[in-house]
């Protein structure tokens, strides 16, 4: 396993519409390993292909479980409900936008041997569904965010303020 250096915004690969993965070989399996590696030592919550370079169509998401689940060729097969919330991206870092998002989430997707398999998750696992699958057609979630990106002193502060209304309030 190696950790792969993540593009950041401004490459055009980020830009780039993924291929579908037809061999579920060895080399998808140390794309997966590196992936791994990549996204627990940078702290993420998911990694696409496309964001260490590679334009196919396999991510990574952390479940509310704690689990790094491996998707090959996802879609997104339902969503529902709505979520309102802070988004980042291993791809912009320092920077955060609020996003809507649906708040459950049913993935198709294979495994790293080609074997189908559906998954759900609610709230950040849903967020992480997008926002990755979203990675694997070029599209970053910047394009989503209402309002303005704000750095990570700006949600600081935000959440200061936030906390101090609501002790005000209590």
């Amino acid at each position: 396993m190696a950790t792969r250096k993540i593009l950041t915004e401004g490459d055009p690969t980020l830009e780039k519409h993924s291929h579908p993965v037809t061999k579920f070989d060895d080399k998808l399996h140390a794309l997966l390993d590196d992936m791994r590696e990549t996204m627990t030592e940078a702290h993420g919550a998911g990694l696409a292909a496309p964001q260490v370079g590679i334009l196919r169509r396999a991510v990574l998401v952390m479940n509310d479980e704690d689990e790094i689940l491996e998707l090959i060729n996802p879609e997104i097969v339902s969503a529902t409900g709505e979520q309102d919330g802070l988004e980042g991206c291993l791809s912009i870092p320092g920077y955060y936008g609020f996003v809507k998002r649906p708040n459950e989430v049913t993935v198709r997707a294979r495994d790293r041997h080609g074997k189908p398999f559906t998954a759900s998750g609610t709230g950040l696992t849903a967020r992480a569904f997008c926002h990755e699958t979203e990675h694997l057609d070029g599209l970053l979630y910047t394009r989503l965010v209402e309002g303005k990106l704000m750095t990570g002193e700006e949600v600081d502060r935000l959440i200061e303020e936030e906390e101090r209304a609501a002790k005000k309030e209590e």
